[in-house]
């Protein structure tokens, strides 16, 4: 799983994950829309300001196209201990989270979930490669279901908000 990998996948939308009950849901059903993808875990130090200006993000943008996808990862320091399904109660009902909260998924790693295989391949990290390094990890995703950008977990959703403005067109 080094920078190098590719996949033969060239948009979300191609992707089948499961929700946080372990149904499938088609990333196709999202064309049309711009995601911001994030790992998330409960118990981050992070969590707070995240999940605050998530729900924020969204509030303002999801009449106008925009969508988060979180998917829940307890592989840094197990910060996200819990199940599927206490990810998205803790999302909900904490921080009134309204966007979908998926399966439990791994990011890194041979058994990493394909679709943040998908995901790492179109925007490394920088200098130390496709790896995510942790936590609240954010991709934002036009329209086409392409990665515009990537953003590490010191990078508050709030200051991704000009990016969405101009992948919806409002710039």
């Amino acid at each position: 799983m080094g920078a190098g990998e590719s996949v033969p996948e060239k948009s979300i939308h191609e992707f089948t994950v499961k929700d946080s009950r372990g149904k499938d849901v088609e990333l196709s059903v999202y064309k049309g829309k711009v995601l911001l993808v994030v790992n998330v875990a409960s118990k981050c130090g992070f969590t707070d300001s995240n999940y605050t200006q998530l729900t924020e993000l969204y509030d303002k943008y999801k009449d106008k196209g925009f969508e988060i996808l979180a998917f829940p990862c307890n592989q840094f320091l197990k910060q996200e201990p819990g199940t599927s399904q206490d990810a998205e109660e803790f999302a909900c009902t904490r921080y009134k989270a309204e966007y979908p909260i998926f399966q439990k998924v791994r990011v890194n790693g041979p058994t990493a979930a394909p679709v943040y295989k998908f995901l790492k391949a179109s925007k490394r990290g920088g200098l130390f490669g496709s790896r995510i390094k942790w936590n609240f990890t954010k991709f934002l995703v036009d329209k086409e279901g392409r990665v515009i950008n990537r953003y590490g977990t010191t990078t508050n959703p709030m200051a991704i908000e000009p990016d969405i403005k101009k992948a919806l067109g409002e710039v």
